[in-house]
């Protein structure tokens, strides 16, 4: 035997003792994570922001972590996978919270304001000023954790059939809408449904519906939606910005220690970063390329924009009667939005 043997193991025996004291989280291994997309990978903005997540993620990681990325309804179909999340039969999701109203509609209220905040602002709040709070409360009741993930841009509000020229246009019309958005239109006498983005153009051409929104520019472009409807409204009146996020089941977030939940958090976190910017960049390009491709695109007329805002006042007053969670979130941001206005308004030049 070496002289140095006994040494050797003494200073083996020493490290092993160390590393058996330490807390576990330190000593996870490799954790795996199935996450099904809520959007096409070939979807403009939100398919690269998803690649974006899994490429940062496994990256940063140094392996530790695998995020494989599935297209959605590989696995389960996308409107379905908050549960799936919730039971553990699915690890993770990427999708957008005004998906699950069905679930709480304060949900809606994480993803996007109808006349709200743009990026800046509703990022500021979610990181901020009380925002994120709502993200864990939420879907820490079903078992999931929550993390906002992406944030899109203003959208487009409409593609429509024919010109609406009047509030009273509107009236009788199907269509397809996201988010609190739809509780306006309903006001107005419109009939809505939630419809997965991948089947919205089928919608469309079998006439089950009427008329859609769902994105901004670049990704209605993706859509083709141009092709069965010509008329596309703007402003965005109903999403100014767009948060999307990752569900993770609690289960699985239980795994990773962590290191590796801050690898997740800081992933999240770069992703809403690159996609603020990436999807700014690419609207102009893509309205040009709508337009040679005979879509009209219209200004809203001011009467129009007037009731849709009307119809909200209303909407917020009734969900803060009936939801006590939708009654809190509300009042934080207005809260937010009070104290950043006079900067807004005295920091932020106008073009």
């Amino acid at each position: 035997m070496s002289r140095n043997a006994p040494r050797r193991a003494a200073i083996v025996a020493a490290i092993c003792g160390l590393l058996a004291g330490l807390p576990t989280t330190v000593l996870a291994g490799k954790v795996r994570i199935e996450l099904q997309g809520g959007y096409g990978s070939n979807i403009d903005v939100l398919g690269p922001g998803e690649l974006k997540f899994v490429e940062l993620a496994n990256t940063l990681s140094g392996g530790s972590i695998e995020v494989r990325f599935h297209e959605p309804n590989a696995l389960v179909p996308v409107l379905q996978s908050f549960d799936a999340v919730a039971s553990g039969a699915l690890d993770a999701a990427y999708t957008g919270p005004g998906f699950w109203t069905g679930k709480d509609v304060t949900f809606a209220l994480l993803g996007a304001v109808p006349f709200g905040p743009g990026t800046t602002e509703f990022l500021a709040w979610v990181q901020e000023g009380g925002g994120r709070a709502f993200w864990e409360e939420l879907y820490g009741r079903f078992n999931i954790v929550g993390i906002p993930c992406g944030l899109l841009p203003p959208e487009g509000s409409g593609w429509f059939r024919r010109p609406i020229d009047r509030v009273e246009d509107l009236r009788g019309l199907k269509m397809r809408f996201y988010g609190l958005g739809a509780r306006v239109m309903e006001k107005l006498g419109v009939s809505t449904q939630l419809i997965a983005g991948g089947e919205i153009y089928q919608a469309l051409q079998l006439g089950t519906i009427d008329a859609t929104e769902f994105s901004m520019p670049s990704i209605d472009l993706s859509y083709g939606f141009y092709q069965v409807a010509k008329y596309y409204y703007f402003p965005g009146w109903h999403q100014q910005a767009s948060f999307l996020d990752l569900m993770i089941s609690r289960d699985k977030w239980n795994t990773l220690d962590d290191t590796q939940r801050a690898i997740v958090r800081a992933a999240c976190d770069a992703t809403i970063l690159w996609q603020i910017g990436y999807g700014e960049a690419r609207q102009g390009p893509a309205l040009a390329e709508l337009a040679a491709k005979g879509v009209e695109i219209r200004t809203w007329p001011p009467e129009v924009l007037d009731a849709m805002r009307a119809a909200w006042t209303q909407v917020v007053e009734e969900l803060k009667t009936e939801n006590a969670t939708f009654a809190r979130a509300w009042q934080s941001l207005e809260d937010f939005r009070r104290s950043y206005r006079d900067w807004a308004a005295r920091g932020h030049m106008r073009e």
